[in-house]
């Protein structure tokens, strides 16, 4: 009795901690001062491998999945995306046009979401390579009319081998004009992927040639072909669509805007001043990461046109900051040379110049790091928290640091980090989130490449800009690592999505699986007696306005901010921003001033939160600032 006593003992001890540990979280005094996790009820018809979180300003969720990175959903078409209400739960199916898995996104000034990008490809890893592939450039010398080629059109090399296109590509018309009394043809080009017909190293080529199009035949035989080079058995990378979508939150759909120039896959989409939308890096339509080649979308006219010319890694953490330049944190979310790009710094569209930043530490370590521009946005100061090695390197690292962008400015001198607390352990892939309290609240992620290794982080704590310190918050049941990401509801609260893990043992030996709960941290300020209560007030106000809004509350009013709505991804969401108004009182109501500067503050629908003299926040008013 006494051995088996013995062996049963570390059992009952863990036991005994887990349901002290329940009984614990569950205590008033706890919630109160750690805040406390629930897990979202989905239906499972309603279940997504959420890659993308985007709120609307319909106080909706949209949780973009496309293909969800499960291969046979894209070899069937089958792309999805959940609209889910927090207001009272209930989930809608969102036809999906097309592979939009791994795109970028932002919000539109008038309250639409743009989202750029996609998958048109999944990779093959080296040695699982069966075909011969590679790029081939086509043209048409037919000035009357584009020529389309549809999926699996075959190109015949001089040597009789045969390459067919991956998907259907439209190839333009030849250009017709006069010179010096000449007719001059330049023909009509576009770019395209081939793999070869037959599997195997026989059908590998070294040597540039020109291809012809099997079926065509008399002039359009000569008028149409391909120039190709290398074809190999080397990996094929993910390649990147050109597509581009509003997505509309009145009538929860997607409507086709025009395509971008280029393919994008992991692109970052970020705001400026005027509310046009620039799209940065990514890989392209033949899985190569772009070399600097950049574009914008005007949503005026729902087009796109050529932007700065600058090399970035993917998902590039890029804010907008006073003044209309672009603060390129360092963080970025895996694709592209350890050596190129991802040095942190200001850079300047106009002049298209860039002044680096010094003083980053780990800077080997900023891949699937987290940044934000600190709350308020007035004080100009992002944060770089965590990251880990290029690739799938073991190494974390557990560095904060923080630019200060305002006093580089003021100081007329590059920006520079210094150094903040440390995250308890090594974390890649945190999520990080402003509250209308102006702290930060940081969760999850892991310790090593795609928790590998079970070395999910089950942590949260804040972080209080105006001390510079964290301080914990209640643990949450779901781990967080690649393809995660966190996002603050209109009520406070925060809501917690994905996550897609390398191995599902910590000896990794069984692949793991998407993590399709949904986990909502109610903050400690939620568990205060009362909290102030905003209405009657304007719906639209202007930079540089004032507006008088009703508010009720048992304590005073001491703060205000115009919050915008974020659009996450593989960590990266340079859309949220917390913006201090200006505040007066008057029995029974406020008066906010709204800061003229539209690069402190983008047109666009913002959450306006105030806040007591307990720091505890209104339920968010929707105001669209113009």
């Amino acid at each position: 009795m006494v051995v088996l006593a013995g062996l049963n003992a570390p059992a009952a001890v863990s036991y005994a901690q887990r349901t002290y540990h329940a009984y614990k979280i569950e205590q008033p005094g706890y919630k109160a001062s750690f805040g406390h996790w629930d897990l979202l009820p989905v239906p499972a018809k309603f279940r997504v491998n959420a890659i993308h979180a985007a709120l609307l300003h319909t106080g909706k969720v949209l949780l973009i999945a496309g293909s969800g990175n499960r291969e046979s959903n894209f070899d069937a078409g089958s792309f999805k995306t959940l609209l889910w209400n927090p207001a009272d739960d209930t989930f809608k199916l969102i036809p999906t046009p097309t592979d939009l898995f791994c795109g970028g996104h932002a919000q539109l000034p008038g309250g639409k979401l743009l989202v750029a990008g996609g998958t048109a490809r999944y990779e093959i890893l080296e040695g699982k390579v069966e075909r011969a592939a590679g790029p081939m450039l086509v043209k048409n010398e037919a000035p009357s009319a584009p020529r389309t080629l549809p999926r699996g059109t075959v190109f015949r090399a001089p040597d009789g081998k045969e390459y067919r296109t991956t998907r259907t590509t439209t190839v333009p018309a030849a250009k017709k004009r006069t010179k010096k009394g000449k007719i001059v043809i330049t023909a009509g080009e576009k770019r395209i992927f081939v793999e070869a017909v037959r599997k195997g190293r026989s059908q590998t080529r070294s040597a540039p040639a020109q291809f012809a199009v099997v079926g065509l035949t008399g002039a359009a035989r000569r008028n149409v072909y391909g120039l190709a080079g290398d074809m190999t058995m080397n990996k094929q990378d993910y390649q990147g669509l050109d597509v581009a979508y509003e997505f509309d939150p009145t009538a929860e759909r997607y409507v086709a805007v025009d395509p971008m120039a280029k393919g994008r896959w992991y692109p970052t989409l970020v705001t400026l001043a005027d509310g046009r939308v620039m799209a940065v890096s990514g890989l392209d339509d033949m899985g190569q990461i772009i070399n600097g080649v950049n574009e914008i979308f005007d949503p005026r006219t729902r087009k796109w046109s050529k932007a700065p010319k600058r090399y970035f890694p993917t998902y590039p953490a890029l804010f907008l900051t006073k003044g209309g330049k672009l603060f390129f944190s360092g963080s970025n979310a895996g694709y592209g040379p350890s050596d190129k790009g991802r040095r942190p710094g200001l850079w300047d569209l106009e002049k298209n110049t860039f002044q680096p930043a010094k003083g980053l530490r780990d800077a080997d370590r900023t891949e699937t790091s987290a940044s934000v521009l600190l709350p308020p946005a007035q004080d100009q100061k992002v944060m770089i928290l965590g990251g880990g090695g290029v690739g799938e390197s073991r190494k974390s690292s557990r560095r904060t640091a923080i630019a200060d962008l305002e006093a580089a400015r003021r100081e007329g001198r590059a920006p520079r980090f210094t150094d903040g607390p440390d995250l308890p352990q090594g974390t890649r892939y945190l999520s990080s989130v402003l509250l209308p309290d102006d702290t930060v609240f940081t969760t999850g992620g892991s310790s090593d490449y795609r928790g590998r290794s079970a070395s999910d982080i089950h942590k949260a704590q804040f972080y209080s800009p105006d001390s510079n310190t964290f301080r914990p918050a209640a643990s949450p049941v779901v781990g967080r690592n690649y393809h995660s990401s966190a996002l603050l509801l209109p009520d406070g609260r925060v809501a917690t999505f994905g996550s897609d893990p390398l191995y599902a043992d910590p000896d990794n030996t069984q692949t793991g699986t998407f993590e399709q709960r949904v986990e909502i941290y109610t903050p400690p300020y939620l568990y205060r007696k009362s909290r102030p209560a905003l209405s009657d007030g304007p719906d639209e106000v202007h930079r540089g306005d004032t507006a008088a809004f009703r508010v009720r509350s048992d304590k005073p009013v001491t703060g205000a901010r115009l919050m915008r709505p974020s659009a996450v991804t593989h960590t990266t969401d340079v859309e949220q921003r917390s913006i201090e108004l200006e505040l007066r009182r008057s029995a029974g109501s406020v008066e906010l001033s709204v800061p003229k500067d539209p690069t402190l503050v983008p047109a666009g629908w913002y959450m306006l939160f105030v806040t007591d003299s307990a720091g505890t926040p209104s339920e968010a008013r929707w105001v669209h600032v113009g």
